[in-house]
C-alpha cells in the first residue's frame, strides 16, 4: 500500500470575527479599514464586509423593518462566520441595532468555535448628526427619510462588549489601534 504525503506548510491563522457595531456615521467603516490595511500589512488574510456593500449584494431587496434587519444581521453573520472558520480575519462594521441579532451571531460563532469579538463604537447621535457622512442625519431632519437608528428608530447597545470606542475622543488610528490590543491579547494576530 502507497501513501501519499500531504504538503506541509505553515500552520493556518486562526480566524475571527471582528463585529464593529454603532450608530450610522459612528466611525465603524472607518476603524475598519484602519485594521484592516494593518492586519493586511503583516501579511493576514482579511475581509471586510461592509454593512451598506452587503445590503446592495447579498441582502437586496430587504427592508429596514425589524425582521429584514434581523434577516440582514443573520446574512452577514454566517459569512463572516464561514470565513472566520477558514482562518480569515473578518471585519464587519455594521449597525446591527438588535441585541437578540447581534447575540444570535454570537451563539452561531460560539457553536463552531470561532473567536467573536463585538466592538461597540459608542459615537454619541450628536455626534454622528456633525459628521452625517452619508447625510442620512440632515435627510432625516428635513423629514425625507424616517427609521434612522438612534434617532426614530431603536439601538440597543451592547450590554457587555469585547471593547467600547468612544471615537469622539480618539482617531480612527487609536480605535483601530485598541481593537487590534484586543486580538493581540487573545492570540489572534
Amino acid at each position: 500500500m502507497t501513501t501519499t504525503a500531504r504538503p506541509t506548510g505553515p500552520t493556518r491563522a486562526r480566524g475571527a470575527t471582528v463585529w464593529l457595531t454603532g450608530l450610522p456615521s459612528a466611525g465603524k467603516t472607518t476603524i475598519a479599514q484602519v485594521l484592516g490595511e494593518r492586519l493586511r500589512a503583516e501579511g493576514r488574510r482579511v475581509e471586510i464586509l461592509d454593512g451598506d456593500e452587503i445590503r446592495r449584494f447579498l441582502s437586496a431587496g430587504l427592508g429596514f423593518s425589524r425582521e429584514d434587519r434581523n434577516t440582514n444581521v443573520q446574512r452577514i453573520g454566517l459569512v463572516s462566520e464561514v470565513l472566520a472558520r477558514n482562518g480569515v480575519l473578518s471585519i464587519v462594521p455594521v449597525i446591527a441595532p438588535y441585541a437578540d441579532s447581534r447575540e444570535a451571531v454570537r451563539k452561531r460563532h460560539d457553536a463552531s468555535g470561532t473567536p467573536y469579538i463585538e466592538v461597540h463604537v459608542a459615537t454619541p447621535v450628536e455626534v454622528c448628526g456633525e459628521r452625517d457622512v452619508k447625510g442620512l442625519y440632515a435627510r432625516q431632519a428635513a423629514g425625507r427619510l424616517t427609521g434612522l437608528t438612534g434617532v426614530d428608530d431603536p439601538y440597543e447597545p451592547p450590554v457587555d462588549p469585547a471593547l467600547t470606542l468612544p471615537t469622539q475622543e480618539q482617531t480612527p488610528a487609536e480605535s483601530a489601534d485598541a481593537v487590534y490590543a484586543v486580538l493581540a491579547e487573545r492570540g489572534l494576530v
